[in-house]
């Protein structure tokens, strides 16, 4: 049985519809990568599995829970954690403050988050917006962490951030997997760090699956035409 799944989600902003049957399915400890051009549904799959946008149709289910009766808190509190495209600190709250606020009994605490990203550790007392865009990641991706998720989502992780930076993220995303055993959905746009890291890959194309399958197996054809590259 699948952790997360979708089967013929749709979805809409009032009357343009976003979503046409999009469908995924992501194990235990499972890494799955989510990709497609811009504007082809990726955040808009995110948006709906966390509850910020109804599905219209389908069924979307978490560990036998049917998502589309719950409101996000309630959907958050089953387990989903998010790292949203740009970032999103409490600015004006110090690191620890950040990490601490919506923290839930678990292995990950402050600690292991430190472990996971020193800099974070270094930086404990100063402003989160007075870090620089790479720290403001990690303790993003810390904060969702300290809720103690089994499904972490990560929307454009990387994206704008120093290559250095970037090659940090990609390492702690691999330790995730390899250590942690987290179900995780990542958004991007890199294949070579995505198929390391990746079991499958699910391609959106104008909010309909287009292709799925192992990154490796990936048709030149098919990643020039869905995704540019």
């Amino acid at each position: 049985m699948s952790l997360l799944s979708l089967q013929g989600v749709e979805a809409s902003y009032g009357p343009a519809q976003a979503l046409f049957g999009v469908s995924l399915e992501i194990g235990e400890g499972e890494v799955v990568a989510l990709m497609g051009r811009n504007g082809m549904g990726k955040s808009t799959t995110i948006k709906t599995i966390c509850g910020m946008l109804a599905a219209s149709k389908g069924e979307l289910t978490f560990d036998g829970h049917d998502l589309r009766q719950l409101p996000s808190h309630r959907i958050a509190r089953l387990g989903v954690g998010l790292v949203p495209e740009g970032r999103r600190c409490f600015a004006p709250l110090t690191v620890e403050e950040n990490l601490i606020a919506a923290a839930r009994p678990g292995p990950w605490d402050m600690a292991r988050v430190a472990e996971l990203f020193p800099r974070l550790e270094e930086r404990r007392t100063q402003a989160a917006g007075s870090l620089s865009g790479g720290e403001q990641q990690m303790l993003t991706i810390g904060r969702a962490l300290m809720t103690n998720p089994r499904l972490l989502i990560l929307d454009e992780a990387t994206e704008g951030l120093a290559p250095v930076v970037r090659q940090e993220i990609w390492a702690a995303i691999a330790r995730l997997k390899r250590e942690a055993g987290l179900s995780i959905l990542v958004v991007d746009k890199s294949l070579k760090e995505l198929a390391a890291v990746a079991d499958r890959a699910v391609i959106l194309n104008k909010g309909s699956n287009a292709w799925e399958g192992r990154i490796a197996e990936l048709p030149a054809d098919v990643a020039v035409r869905f995704l540019g590259v």
